[in-house]
């Protein structure tokens, strides 16, 4: 990296923005912050490939400024129109005055629906057209539902650049663009934070696209997504991890999540965890007290076992409890096993419901349930290392 012109290639650079203060996303807690990645392609036509958050418009002007003019911009390809790729386009668009701009079917729709325009050069381009930007050529590859119906890469067929829109990427802001620059460890933590929180859903198509891209043959060089860093070291590396993580494998592990009043639940969860521990499975035992629910599903992005603990309240379970199931629920995690355990006071029923959930998320449950009025026993806190023997039991039963 160097000064404010980072070149990506000869003659294409990053124009994007780095948002440092980022703390949330739509409910994902973004520690890191985050970047918004905008590509420039000087050629006989000068082309921006996507823009970003209205709130950074400037910062990209100013990116775009140090290479050359803005109003010199003739084509911008919009691979996906979710606010914060598109949210500058309309000012970029009164700027530049491009003659065209390129977006899939859904985004052209989503493009009127978001911004309502009014006579923008709005072209439409399908999965296999090809743009010649002079030197170069550009294909453009649909991608629907990775992650909105619009989505699009375009990969610079003679550069092995594949602008990959919202895949591969990560919420991960840096004075650095490459991953090369970055601790790798915490590039791929920051990554599978991002497929786990954004893209889980979706696995059947992840592992459809890399079928494609496979099949496809395409050289790619370099994978430039719209969040986080450029893939220019090892490219295959996040190909490979989106393979494991589509596929959904997963090890010998398992999360104890829980949420606790007078601290009865907490000893069952630390009683469940040393069972599991006891029968050499791997063990995360996450206090919802301290652990925000996008990080929980991180955890269960490798995670084979899901334990639920929480007493009830007013014949509920911790309003915690439910805010994380609400938020795991809809991202689909499959394959797993797990039970539910909770202390209660009269009623007991958070364990049915936690059960219930169970179900709903598609977690086989290999355990009726534990529930203990009030204060643990000895003889409580032994079921509670039996439940995690079970549970481990069933984990190492799988021969994934």
């Amino acid at each position: 990296m160097s000064g404010s012109t980072i070149e990506v290639k000869p003659g294409i650079y990053w124009v994007g923005a780095i948002d440092w203060g980022l703390r949330d996303f739509h409910g994902y807690s973004t520690e890191l912050g985050s970047t918004y990645n905008a590509f420039l392609v000087v050629d006989e036509h000068v082309t921006l490939f996507d823009t970003v958050k209205a709130t950074h418009t400037e910062e990209m002007l100013w990116r775009i400024g140090q290479i050359i003019d803005p109003g010199k911009i003739d084509t911008v390809v919009v691979n996906h129109a979710e606010m914060d790729h598109s949210g500058s386009l309309g000012h970029l668009i009164e700027v530049a005055r491009p003659e065209r701009v390129f977006a899939s079917p859904a985004c052209e729709k989503a493009l009127k629906a978001h911004f309502h325009h009014d006579g923008w050069p709005v072209r439409v381009v399908k999965s296999g057209d090809r743009l010649n930007l002079g030197r170069r050529n550009v294909t453009f590859l649909e991608t629907k539902m990775l992650h909105w119906p619009d989505s699009m890469f375009s990969f610079l067929e003679e550069d092995g650049l594949l602008i990959s829109s919202d895949a591969f990427g990560a919420h991960y802001a840096s004075s650095e663009r490459f991953d090369d620059e970055v601790d790798a460890g915490e590039l791929m933590h920051q990554a599978g934070k991002y497929y786990a929180n954004i893209l889980n859903p979706y696995s059947p198509l992840v592992l459809n696209l890399l079928e494609q891209v496979g099949k496809l043959g395409l050289k790619i060089d370099i994978i430039a997504p719209d969040h986080g860093v450029i893939w220019r070291t090892n490219p295959g590396k996040i190909l490979s991890a989106y393979a494991n993580w589509g596929s959904q494998k997963t090890r010998e592990k398992a999360l104890v999540v829980f949420d606790s009043m007078w601290h009865s639940t907490e000893r069952m969860a630390d009683a469940v965890g040393q069972g599991l521990l006891e029968k050499g499975v791997s063990v995360q035992v996450m206090d919802l007290h301290g652990w925000h629910r996008s990080d929980v599903v991180t955890e269960l992005l490798d995670s084979r076992g899901l334990v639920l603990g929480s007493p009830t309240l007013n014949n509920g379970m911790l309003p915690r409890m439910a805010d994380m199931i609400c938020y795991a629920k809809g991202l689909r995690f499959t394959g797993r096993v797990g039970a539910a355990f909770g202390s209660y006071g009269w009623g007991g029923e958070a364990v049915k419901l936690l059960n219930e959930a169970l179900d709903e998320m598609k977690v086989q449950r290999v355990h009726e349930g534990l529930k203990v009025q009030y204060v643990p026993t000895p003889q409580d806190l032994e079921r509670s290392r039996e439940l995690g023997h079970v549970v481990a039991g069933a984990i190492l039963a799988d021969p994934r």
